[in-house]
């Protein structure tokens, strides 16, 4: 998924390099939200790998 979100970044670039803005904007909205989804499913996996490796008695 983060690499989804680096490919629609390098696009929006390219796009605002060239002043295509609308897709530019388009592309760095859809960017932000795959980046977004791709941190929570990290942080989500990340309590769940550090509560799985603590024994309670």
């Amino acid at each position: 998924m983060l690499k989804w979100a680096l490919i629609f970044f390098v696009i929006s670039l390219i796009a605002g390099a060239f002043g295509f803005t609308g897709i530019s904007s388009a592309t760095a909205g859809v960017a932000k939200i795959l980046f977004g989804i791709a941190l929570i499913l990290f942080l989500i996996f990340l309590v769940l790998a550090l509560m799985a490796g603590q024994v309670i008695f």
